[in-house]
């Protein structure tokens, strides 16, 4: 049986795309078991798998372990991308909770009925710039380091460069108002890890299209 962490989803971003990102950010390899029926998943919650009959699963070190936060601070703290203690630990969760609200958005925006589309993507426009995106700016101008804590990699870096890729996907400007961001990307995109995982054939998902939300809406949909 292979060592490699497996992960059961489907192809595409979703709440599973965080956790590729932190994996290819540790520079860990993974396999990938894709769900294209409504009859699989059915089968993981019969099999007993699916602690809460959802998904993301991720297979690791002997769990089968459920729930994207619960998973990626799990991998956060076994790959040393979690802080040095406690209060670094406390500013990490901040940071990613704030990303992952913004994010949600983000996840969430295919499934907009086509007349929301656009006010949907002014609300995401309006929170990246005025809600989250200064606090980031803020945070590495005034520690002048080139991480958010503790002047170290960790999984909030991760989230961030996650977060402002999915944003400017939709909003190619949205940076445009802040130049610490700015650097920032360059550098955490020229980072040998994240380097490789932007690069065309990696296991980075490309932007949801019409075809991966009628497969979510077939498998998961009552």
């Amino acid at each position: 049986m292979s060592g490699k962490p497996r992960l059961t989803y489907l192809n595409g971003r979703g709440r599973m795309e965080p956790v590729r990102w932190l994996l290819a950010a540790a520079g860990v390899e993974f396999d990938e078991n894709f769900l294209e029926t409504k009859e699989q998943y059915e089968k993981l919650i019969k099999d007993g798998v699916l602690m809460f009959q959802q998904v993301p699963l991720v297979e690791i070190d002997g769990m089968k372990m459920v729930q994207t936060r619960a998973i990626l601070s799990y991998i956060a703290g076994k790959y040393n991308l979690y802080g040095k203690d406690l209060k670094e630990r406390a500013l990490i969760d901040m940071y990613v909770e704030g990303i992952t609200d913004l994010m949600e958005m983000i996840l969430m925006f295919p499934f907009s009925p086509p007349e929301a589309k656009e006010k949907n993507l002014d609300s995401i426009k309006d929170r990246a710039i005025n809600r989250y995106f200064p606090v980031f700016e803020k945070v590495l101008k005034q520690h002048g380091q080139d991480f958010l804590v503790g002047n170290k990699f960790s999984w909030a870096d991760v989230q961030l460069i996650e977060a402002i890729l999915a944003v400017e996907e939709k909003i190619p400007a949205v940076l445009s108002g802040f130049p610490q961001l700015q650097a920032f990307k360059i550098k955490m995109s020229n980072m040998p890890t994240i380097k490789k995982f932007l690069q065309p054939g990696s296991r980075r998902k490309p932007p949801p299209d019409e075809r991966y939300v009628d497969t979510v809406l077939k498998i998961f949909k009552k």
